[in-house]
């Protein structure tokens, strides 16, 4: 059975807006914080309750029943003094799990040290991920999990076509282990050795950066 989870948004520009209206729409309750009238008006009817509030306003989100929710996704665009502060304000109700967007490296820095669970760069990452798609025909995604290791979506390529794993050997020659192998509606996880890789397959493979990026050239 799922355990229902309940979600609050504080801060609700493009970013913020989306991940509510998402997770409400997977059937999540959500709360939507804001301090624009506007916005709360906007979003209204994409999520549980929305509420007009200051994010910075202790009182204002104790009220709220802030310490009932088990994840807070901090999503305030510019005012990163107004988001240190929700945030700050979020661990100290005592919510489970506190996710927190940053507009750049020292913010983030700044962010984890007052005790957000996760750090988000949503500009940074999506740039990450176009740049990457633009040097390479076949990388259809790019999502980095560490400084040194990244997962990427690539194209089959051609002389891989018909192949087995086993005969690919990818781990030897390029350094990248298979996760999972799409094909169409349908996505293969744990791949076995002896499967064989179509040519319009996708696989979804692991690995450092260095060997993704000599791949990268490779297509």
């Amino acid at each position: 059975m799922k355990i229902m989870r309940q979600f609050v948004v504080i801060g609700c520009g493009r970013f913020g807006a989306s991940v509510a209206k998402t997770l409400y729409s997977l059937g999540y309750d959500v709360l939507a914080i804001d301090k624009s009238e506007e916005r709360i008006q906007e979003i209204s009817d994409s999520v549980t309750h929305a509420v007009q509030a200051d994010a910075v306003d202790e009182n204002a989100l104790r009220t709220l029943g802030l310490r009932n929710f088990d994840v807070a996704i901090v999503s305030i665009g510019s005012d990163i003094q107004a988001s240190i502060m929700a945030t700050l304000i979020a661990k100290e109700l005592g919510i489970k799990k506190v996710i927190a967007k940053a507009q750049g490296e020292l913010h983030g820095k700044v962010l984890y040290k007052i005790g957000a669970d996760r750090v988000i760069f949503p500009e940074r990452d999506m740039g990450v991920r176009v740049a990457h798609n633009l040097v390479s025909s076949n990388i259809l995604d790019y999502i980095e999990l560490a400084p040194d290791y990244s997962i990427v979506e690539i194209a089959t390529m051609e002389e891989w076509a018909g192949k087995t794993l086993r005969e690919l050997k990818l781990p030897t020659r390029y350094g990248i282990n298979v996760m999972a192998i799409k094909h169409g509606k349908d996505i293969n996880i744990s791949p076995y050795a002896d499967d064989v890789i179509n040519a319009d397959d996708v696989l979804i493979v692991i690995g450092n950066n260095e060997d993704l990026r000599k791949l990268e050239k490779k297509s």
